[in-house]
């Protein structure tokens, strides 16, 4: 895996909106990772901190009053500065294949399920025909546990669960080397989450038409699931990524060095159950220094200060010998 270079490589990536009265929203601020071949990197952090914004940007979707800078590097493309015709007609869904927040808002109202995957068989690949097609679309759906028997229906008669699944299943078909899946697993019970997360994970696994291997990058709240699939973690708050780490060792031992990290495990039921005390800062009015410093125990005058930069931006992390404790 190291061996090849990264299918996404993100520098110094931020996002801020101009609002009313000339102030400005720092949405994402300095983003900086890898996604390499075979690979899946699993976002996380509480609601608004800016990992759907670092999605939007990647695939060209922010609003007209975001501005953006750094890089994003898909191959030789650099996806913040690429027009919307090459966005458009190369990059959505067959260099990047989108498993929406909201699928209903992807899926189209006034058409079944099974024409819509039929049309995205025929226009991502090279199959024809219609029988081709129809074994083809129906083939998406089984692998991502959309019932064969519900094919025939439109979205508005999907349960939440189910139009999450059938858009899984639309973003499946191609041969995309980069799946971006925002919160894959939102709407589903416990089973059918393992067999999505599954399912994605054998999606990277596969090295793909011409073995150049897929990458993953999942936005998620769903902790169990990014334990289940992930390779690295990266951990995003107030607009940063605040520690970026290997799977293993992050929800195993040593376990998160980055306090908030280490606060959103603690948080979960089956560790302390204890939530993170207060809330994440307003993106328009971050504080200077470390963002997470009101809500730590750890923080001192020097967290006024913005933290060093590195794998974990923090003045005081946990060192392996805190997190055992």
């Amino acid at each position: 895996m190291d061996s090849m270079p990264p299918v996404l490589s993100v520098r110094g990536l931020s996002v801020r909106f101009l609002m009313p009265g000339g102030r400005r929203v720092a949405a994402v601020t300095d983003a900086r990772f890898d996604v390499a071949p075979g690979e899946c990197l699993a976002l996380i952090g509480e609601s608004g901190c800016g990992k759907s914004v670092l999605a939007s940007a990647l695939l060209g979707l922010l609003p007209g009053n975001a501005q953006t800078a750094g890089s994003a590097l898909l191959g030789d493309l650099d996806l913040l500065t690429a027009g919307e015709r090459t966005l458009a007609r190369t990059v959505r869904g067959r260099l990047i294949g989108l498993v929406p927040q909201s699928p209903a808002a992807h899926l189209t109202p006034v058409r079944t399920v099974r024409s819509q995957l039929e049309e995205t068989v025929a226009t991502l690949t090279t199959t024809r025909g219609r029988a081709a097609l129809r074994a083809a679309a129906e083939a998406a759906a089984e692998r991502a546990a959309f019932p064969a028997d519900h094919l025939d229906r439109h979205p508005h008669q999907l349960s939440g669960g189910l139009a999450q699944r059938a858009a899984t299943a639309l973003a499946l078909v191609g041969d995309a080397p980069l799946l971006l899946a925002d919160e894959p697993t939102t709407g589903l019970d416990r089973d059918l989450v393992d067999r999505t997360a599954d399912e994605l994970r054998r999606h990277v696994d596969d090295p793909g038409e011409g073995g150049r291997g897929r990458a993953l990058l999942m936005i998620t709240h769903d902790l169990a699931a990014a334990e289940r699939i992930a390779d690295r973690v990266a951990v995003m708050y107030a607009g940063r990524i605040v520690e970026l780490a290997d799977a293993a060792a992050f929800f195993g031992s040593p376990g998160p060095r980055h306090p908030y990290s280490r606060g959103l495990l603690q948080a979960l039921p089956d560790r302390a159950f204890t939530p993170i005390p207060g809330m994440p800062p307003e993106l328009g009015d971050l504080p200077a220094g470390c963002a997470f410093a009101a809500r730590c125990d750890r923080a001192t005058d020097t967290c006024a200060t913005e933290p060093p930069p590195g794998t974990v931006a923090c003045h005081h992390p946990h060192v392996p010998e805190d997190v055992r404790a």
